[in-house]
């Protein structure tokens, strides 16, 4: 059964706080699929859990061009990719994300890319612009009963 949770984030702040608190609960294995267009706030999502993950906030830098960054955190290995750039699932396989998928934190940014590799097992964040100000719509969206819990101690 798919569920789902709408939330207004009204500021950059409010997202950051957000992504933080969710990033104090995943582990290896877990894999978030952020979407949303160009300029949605999906890297800003994945740079803030990143940064709240690591024990000296470092800069997280998109990886639009290198398709993959890779980060040591405490709570283990965290791989941000943005496959906005791909044209085939084979080169996500080619990039190691099926292995990853399975022993590391994902964030992946344009999921849809991924066709049949998605994990079934993924939390899908679906990010909007809302009236063209610092308001954004996040939708997620789970299958698999671990998020159940997840989901709801956020908010």
């Amino acid at each position: 059964m798919t569920r789902h949770l709408d939330l207004t984030l009204t500021s950059p702040e409010q997202t950051s706080a957000l992504a933080a608190r969710l990033g104090a609960m995943l582990h290896a294995g877990d894999v978030l699929l952020l979407s949303g267009e160009i300029g949605a706030g999906k890297t800003h999502f994945a740079r803030a859990l990143i940064q709240s993950l690591q024990d000296t906030p470092e800069d997280v830098p998109s990886p639009t061009f290198t398709l993959v960054q890779v980060y040591d955190t405490p709570a283990g290995e965290l791989w941000h990719a943005d496959l906005y750039r791909l044209s085939s699932p084979d080169e996500c396989v080619e990039l190691g994300l099926a292995d990853a998928f399975d022993e590391a934190i994902c964030l992946v940014e344009w999921p849809d890319k991924l066709e049949d590799l998605t994990p079934a097992a993924a939390l899908s964040l679906r990010l909007a612009d809302r009236a063209g100000d610092d308001t954004r719509q996040l939708t997620l969206t789970w299958t698999d009963p671990r998020w159940d819990s997840l989901v709801a101690a956020l908010v």
